[in-house]
């Protein structure tokens, strides 16, 4: 390990993007995002990377996917109007199966909203946000240290599957300081080349073992079509009922088939809980003392937290529900993660929402208040 340091969550992800190999960033600076950005531009080209401010956030999104089909390793960072903005170009991403992390340090919205405070709104939109049928893969951290290993994930996913992968990231994390070390060496996912010569039939868009194509970056020799219509496996469109059919079912496939590998969550205090509370982010840290306040009090709570927000824990709420007599939802939003909680519970045990939306980051005692009318409520 390295030596201790105190470091910024935005910082942490930049220092993660370049240990997994990042060498292209190209963004546009908004709060609370902007460090991301600024410390980008100061270490990539001390790494042999390009760093370069565009002119707006659609503009950049479209640099680093162009940059991805060229050969480099891609992240662009961004928050609330900007990750609007960006979406058309995600769907082109996971249609043409571009790798790329899209970095969101989540803040007040709708719109211009309250660009310096803390939320978690953009959970619905990191999963829908663009249109049509499609995968995606999100990661929230809830520590500096976590970010690091988070955006390490992202990138490695991001190659592995061919996909954009979200890091999910609040103005909590991204603002926070902590003292961290980081590890001397990480494992890379390396680019995907491709198996076959053109001599030998090389398709694009032809699916390997794990149904993620070989796709051969522009530049090394092989003739490549890239479109954001549905393809066939030479990577030109088609018409075809039955193409359409299997693409879009392949796409979700290739990253549904991992299962829970890449769904990451972490419990505490569940041995005995009767009740739980799920929380992911920045509120977590809030809902982990809020618990262990619980505890003191001799309340059998415990805390589901979820790293991986989509695809989503499922199995692992299914398994809570049929443990506890409640379930509890903190999140920084009028109600967004709940839905979901509720859906993989399927009426097993109540599910209460303990959602916040006025610009101010958990108090233990909103939880705490929201613990105790669970607890209340299901002891009548």
């Amino acid at each position: 390990m390295s030596k201790a340091r105190l470091m910024q969550g935005n910082e942490a992800c930049a220092e993660g993007a370049i240990a997994a190999g990042v060498n292209f960033f190209a963004g546009y600076p908004i709060t609370p995002s902007t460090e991301i950005a600024e410390t980008m531009a100061r270490l990539l080209p001390k790494h042999g990377g390009k760093f370069v401010q565009m002119e707006d956030e659609i503009a950049s999104m479209g640099a680093i996917l162009g940059a991805s089909l060229a050969g480099s390793k891609v992240m662009d960072a961004t928050s609330g109007p900007g990750f609007s903005l960006k979406q058309e170009l995600i769907g082109y991403a996971a249609c043409a199966e571009i790798p790329c992390v899209l970095v969101d340090v989540q803040r007040v919205g709708p719109s211009t909203g309250q660009p310096t405070a803390p939320s978690q709104g953009d959970v619905m939109q990191a999963r829908w946000g663009t249109h049509g049928d499609h995968p995606i893969i999100a990661l929230s951290p809830w520590s500096v240290r976590e970010t690091y290993d988070a955006t390490v994930m992202a990138v490695n996913y991001a190659e592995r599957f061919r996909t954009p992968v979200i890091l999910l990231m609040d103005e909590v994390i991204g603002h926070l300081r902590e003292k961290v070390e980081l590890p001397d060496h990480v494992d890379v996912y390396p680019r995907r080349k491709p198996k076959k010569t053109r001599a030998e039939g090389y398709e694009p868009y032809a699916p390997a073992e794990d149904l993620v194509p070989d796709v051969a970056d522009f530049g090394q020799g092989y003739r490549i079509h890239v479109t954001g219509l549905i393809h066939d496996e030479t990577g030109f469109p088609s018409g075809s009922p039955q193409v359409t059919e299997d693409s879009i079912r392949r796409l979700h496939e290739k990253i549904d088939r991992v299962g829970e590998e890449i769904i990451h969550t972490e419990s505490y205090f569940m041995d005995d809980a009767e009740y739980a509370v799920v929380s992911f982010g920045g509120s977590a840290r809030t809902a982990y003392e809020s618990v262990q306040a619980a505890r003191t009090k001799g309340q059998k709570v415990g805390l589901l937290r979820l790293m991986t927000i989509w695809p989503f824990a499922d199995a692992a709420i299914r398994r809570l529900a049929v443990k506890v007599k409640g379930i509890l939802v903190a999140e920084l939003n009028y109600g967004q993660i709940v839905h979901e909680v509720r859906r993989a519970v399927a009426g097993q045990c109540p599910v209460e929402l303990c959602g916040k939306y006025d610009m101010r980051s958990f108090e233990p005692e909103d939880i705490s208040s929201a613990i105790d009318k669970m607890i209340a409520g299901g002891n009548k």
